[in-house]
Parts: C-alpha cells; sequence; structure tokens
C-alpha cells in the first residue's frame, strides 16, 4: 500500500471519517494513542528553516468547526499551553476543534516576533497588506513567506466557524471585530477585559482581517498579558474555552 493511501486508511479506521480535504497535499495522519483528544494530525507545511507546521483535530467531526491557533509571534509563547492542554487531555465532545499550537516554529526555537526571515507573519497576509518595514516588516510581497501560505490553504479548507487568534502582552479580546456579540462572549469567558486592536490606525496583513473579509466564519484576536500564570494557561483558560463553545471532556 502507497504510504499516503495508508495513512489515509489508519485515519479512517482511527474514527476520524468526516476528514476535511488534505491542505496542500499533506496527508492526514491518525490519532496518537497518547493523545486521547487527537482524532486526525495534518502537517500543514513547513517554516523557512523545514520546521512542520502542524494542526490537530480533537473534539467530533461534524459538530461546529472551531480553529485556535498560537504563536504567530515566537515571542508570545505561553498562550500555546491552552492548545497544548487541550490537545493533551481527555477526548472533547460537542465541538469539532482544531489546534495549530506553533504557528511561527522558527519565532518559538529562538524567541523573537518574525519568522527566520525577519517577517512579521501578522502582517503577511494579503488583505490590507502594506510595504512595513522594521519591527513589523511585512515581507516582499503579501502572501511572500511559507507558513502564510500553509496557513491559507488550511483556512480554505477548513472554513471554520470561529477563528481565535491568541497572542501577548495586551490584555484584551478585540471586540471591534466582525462577530462583537461572540467576542463579548468570549472576553467574558476568559476574564478579560473588552479593548479594540486598531493597530493605531489600520491593521495591514493580518490573519484575522484577513479571513474576516474572505470567509463566512467570524475570526477574532485574543491577548493575555506578558506572564500569564501556568495554571491560567493550562487549566483555567482551557476549561473556560470549552464551557463557552458548549463543548465537554468525556
Amino acid at each position: 500500500m502507497r504510504p499516503r493511501a495508508g495513512a489515509l486508511v489508519l485515519a479512517l479506521l482511527a474514527g476520524s471519517a468526516s476528514l476535511v480535504p488534505p491542505a496542500g497535499g499533506a496527508a492526514p495522519t491518525a490519532y496518537e494513542p497518547r493523545r486521547p483528544a487527537v482524532v486526525e494530525r495534518l502537517v500543514l507545511g513547513h517554516s523557512v528553516r523545514g520546521r512542520p507546521i502542524t494542526a490537530w483535530r480533537l473534539g467530533q467531526p461534524g459538530e461546529r468547526r472551531v480553529l485556535l491557533v498560537s504563536t504567530m509571534h515566537g515571542n508570545e509563547p505561553h498562550t500555546r499551553q491552552i492548545l497544548t492542554s487541550l490537545r493533551d487531555g481527555a477526548p472533547i465532545r460537542g465541538v469539532d476543534l482544531w489546534v495549530i499550537p506553533d504557528y511561527n516554529p522558527d519565532g518559538l526555537r529562538q524567541r523573537t516576533r518574525r519568522n527566520a526571515r525577519g517577517v512579521d507573519l501578522n502582517r503577511n497576509y494579503p488583505y490590507r497588506w502594506a510595504d512595513l518595514d522594521g519591527t513589523y516588516e511585512s515581507g516582499r510581497a503579501p502572501a511572500s513567506e511559507p507558513e502564510t501560505r500553509a496557513v491559507m490553504r488550511f483556512l480554505r479548507d477548513v472554513r471554520p466557524r470561529r477563528l481565535i487568534s491568541f497572542h501577548q502582552p495586551l490584555v484584551g479580546v478585540d471586540t471591534d471585530t466582525k462577530d462583537r456579540h461572540f467576542a463579548r462572549r468570549l472576553a467574558r469567558a476568559l476574564r478579560l477585559p473588552r479593548t479594540t486592536l486598531d493597530c493605531g490606525g489600520i491593521c495591514h496583513g493580518t490573519m484575522t482581517g484577513w479571513f474576516n473579509a474572505r470567509f463566512r466564519g467570524a475570526a477574532v484576536t485574543v491577548e493575555y498579558g506578558a506572564h500569564p500564570s501556568r495554571h491560567r494557561m493550562a487549566v483555567e483558560a482551557p476549561r473556560q474555552l470549552l464551557r463557552l463553545l458548549g463543548a465537554r471532556r468525556s
């Protein structure tokens, strides 16, 4: 049996019968026995330095689809604990949940905001893109970076109803967004203040801006502080999110 076909059969046997079309030609992989919440794993693509960008599917395919993303900026590492806690815990019911804990693996490794080419991935999307320099270097062109292209392909495939992008350290949930009602509920659930994240004017080339302009679903940005406690990230926030989404552990 060919490797790709074998991976697909394994995923089906693992109970993930409602597979999303593979992003960028990547083959879906069966869940890992040590992670009972995981029903599918996809390598979406690779970073500039060849590190994999992985999406993990949790919960129940066929339920409302939600995507959580963290570490677009490698110097904002703490919120990934929310996603890894959800991934590494007990099975989840009541939501079709995808998580991308390490969006920018090169930046995470070096603890730098930007990727290995010095590009701010949250300024690299083809929506209101502008040629920015310095801290917010936007790349040589829209979607110039492999990380951006990998996640764009994935979003076109999965089309989540909700997309929550976690950041640090501005403390708040952006409620001046596409679905303000959900954003306000999210702020209450996470016990964070409501805020407006307008980048001091126009936010150029952001993932949430691109998603909100192109898809029916709604994306929102969540900002925690610079040093949230491990308990808040690994215990409180996962519980709060599941409760908000009408989901539960089994």
